[in-house]
């Protein structure tokens, strides 16, 4: 299924695929290209409706839409190699688009994360300050949230980026991975990982540390700001679809660390699967918690449906006149 390392170039890496499920290439590669023809629909689909729709400008909806533009980042970052080592056997990666897939991949997870944290702050907003939202969450406050959020992303990442970069690489290079995921590009390092180790889990646990705690922290002003136990289901309801996209992203994410990080008796390609899923799913799931879930999002979609359908009538018509 995949090439083989002995014979791959010295400035390019190999990518095992799923280490022990060599075997099932075609259904893996179906599982994966689902997930990511899903992600893209559905991610498309917001992008497009909330571009289009006037009445979609709110902060919340703005900030679905950068949502949706990472996602569409994470997946396409990832699934299109991991199909062609599956279905393909094209298994080498060249050394910079390695680093470059690395650099995407990670610096999406971060931006999802940020994103997460702006739309919780959302929410605090919208509901305990609702009549200074908009004067508080201006279009130029959400802009400079969104740039905030993807220049920390980006310069959390050259760090990490420069100091794999700069380790030699004079073994074999197979890649025990699907993707160029940092820990297992860096165990194939000739020289020693760790100060690289040490700043990827430095960064990352302070990166998700500090927007999880403050995520609680505006959830807990929600539930204190609102009095009476049926005002809080209430509030707690609007905020239904950023819990659920939140526990997509963290509780997975987690886990796979952990499972990355700590040693386990669990197979490889348990690890490596984890790992993988940890990216599609989020961005696969995410549309589909907003699209059931925002009533604006709904009737967007249909809006949109309306007038392509009638776009297509009209033209018909046009046809069959001529």
């Amino acid at each position: 299924m995949t090439s083989d390392p002995s014979n791959s170039s010295s400035s390019s890496f190999i990518l095992v695929g799923v280490p022990g499920l060599e075997a099932f290439p075609t259904c893996l590669g179906v599982l994966f290209c689902s997930a990511y023809v899903m992600a893209l629909v559905g991610n498309g689909a917001v992008l497009l409706v909330t571009g289009l729709d006037k009445s979609l400008r709110a902060p919340c909806h703005q900030l679905l839409a950068m949502l949706a533009a990472v996602d569409v980042l994470m997946v396409t970052a990832v699934v299109p190699k991991l199909l062609s080592v599956l279905w393909l056997s094209s298994a080498e990666i060249g050394y910079v688009a390695c680093f470059v897939q690395m650099f995407l991949v990670h610096s999406a997870t971060s931006e999802e994360s940020g994103l997460l944290l702006a739309m919780a702050i959302d929410r605090y907003v919208a509901i305990c300050h609702p009549l200074r939202y908009h004067s508080i969450l201006s279009a130029r406050a959400v802009a400079q949230m969104g740039l905030a959020i993807v220049l920390r992303a980006l310069l959390s990442m050259v760090p990490l980026t420069g100091l794999l970069t700069s380790l030699p690489y004079c073994g074999p290079r197979a890649v025990p991975h699907s993707y160029c995921e940092h820990q297992a590009v860096a165990g194939l390092a000739c020289a020693d990982p760790a100060p690289a180790g040490l700043y990827s889990v430095a960064a990352s646990s302070l990166t998700v540390g500090a927007d999880g705690a403050c995520i609680a922290a505006s959830y807990s002003r929600i539930l204190r700001a609102v009095p009476g136990h049926g005002a809080r289901r209430r509030a707690l309801s609007t905020c239904g679809c950023h819990l659920c996209v939140v526990l997509l992203f963290y509780l997975p994410g987690i886990v796979s660390v952990y499972l990355q990080m700590s040693p386990s008796d669990l197979a490889a390609h348990v690890q490596v699967l984890v790992a993988d899923l940890y990216l599609p799913v989020p961005p696969t799931l995410n549309p589909l918690v907003y699209g059931i879930k925002v009533k604006q999002i709904q009737e967007g979609t249909l809006r949109l449906l309306g007038q392509l359908a009638g776009l297509r009538f009209m033209s018909c018509q046009r046809q069959g006149r001529g």
